[in-house]
């Protein structure tokens, strides 16, 4: 599909009045690509990748996570403007996770980034991270007596910390350059506990999503670059109450999109909501 395309109208569902004043911004010609369509809107057009950021995001504080800049850490914006109520940031497109990545999915390239990451201080102006408040949105939807909402109840999700953290890491956050990897997506970078960014492929691990052996290769990358969040001996007295609360949004997430798009739970989800009973059972880590 090239700019200008009679069908650009239809590609998003969130808004389609968006589209036009998107591929204005990317400007030039090339392909267009819709890469996610949820309340965040993103398109790759040609060698850009277009985000439209949420309506009622906090502006102040999304500007200052997109004015970072750690050069060969994470990927800078080329652009930051307004359309409507909604922030739009333009970035180089580089090449995200395919199939045969999967196949042997970057755990070490993932490790090594985060540590280097989690040694950089925090920029003057930078806000909280978002990572609790994703598990309480992700929540939300559920009705009481839930058995997500009663393992929601169990966590302690007060914020702690005052170093600097991604704040919503996983693979999908991770694109290649002629350079090599990079981080993407500031949008909760912040303040905090560095154990979150640790949290999700701990709650894979946890689940039975993610083998012992890929565990371990991105643990002992994130260690052997001189990561800090746990410690090398006993890894899961840090891990454990952030790896409760990223189960729980997890598989919150899973339940709500199963639910509105009319399907059953798939393998993935019921092994988070098992995990989810499990956290009912057994007491956290203290």
């Amino acid at each position: 599909m090239s700019r200008g395309s009679s069908s650009a109208g239809r590609l998003s569902r969130v808004s389609p009045d968006l589209v036009p004043h998107l591929l204005r911004l990317a400007g030039g010609d090339g392909p267009v690509t819709v890469l996610k369509d949820t309340k965040v809107l993103v398109l790759r057009v040609g060698e850009l990748v277009v985000k439209a950021h949420p309506a009622g995001a906090d502006e102040k504080a999304l500007r200052a996570r997109l004015a970072v800049r750690l050069p060969g850490l994470m990927l800078a914006p080329l652009k930051i403007d307004r359309v409507g109520d909604r922030l739009v940031s333009v970035w180089p497109a580089g090449i995200p996770l395919t199939p045969d990545d999967l196949e042997e999915p970057p755990w070490e390239a993932g490790g090594r980034l985060l540590a280097r990451l989690h040694a950089q201080p925090v920029p003057p102006g930078l806000p909280a991270m978002g990572g609790q408040d994703r598990v309480h949105r992700a929540v939300a939807p559920l009705e009481e007596g839930h058995v997500i909402r009663q393992a929601y109840r169990t966590l302690d999700l007060a914020p702690r910390g005052n170093r600097l953290v991604h704040g919503d890491w996983h693979l999908g956050q991770l694109v290649r350059f002629p350079s090599g990897w990079l981080l993407i997506d500031p949008d909760d970078l912040g303040y905090g506990e560095q154990v979150w960014d640790l949290a999700r492929p701990a709650a894979w691990y946890a689940s039975g999503l993610v083998s012992g052996a890929e565990w371990e290769r991105f643990l002992g990358a994130y260690l052997a670059e001189g990561g800090t969040a746990v410690t090398p001996e006993d890894p899961w007295r840090e891990l454990d109450g952030p790896a409760r609360a990223l189960t729980v949004q997890l598989a919150a997430i899973a339940v709500t999109t199963a639910r509105r798009e009319g399907n059953t739970l798939d393998e993935a989800a019921e092994a988070l909501v098992s995990s989810c009973e499990r956290i009912l059972a057994t007491p956290p880590t203290s």
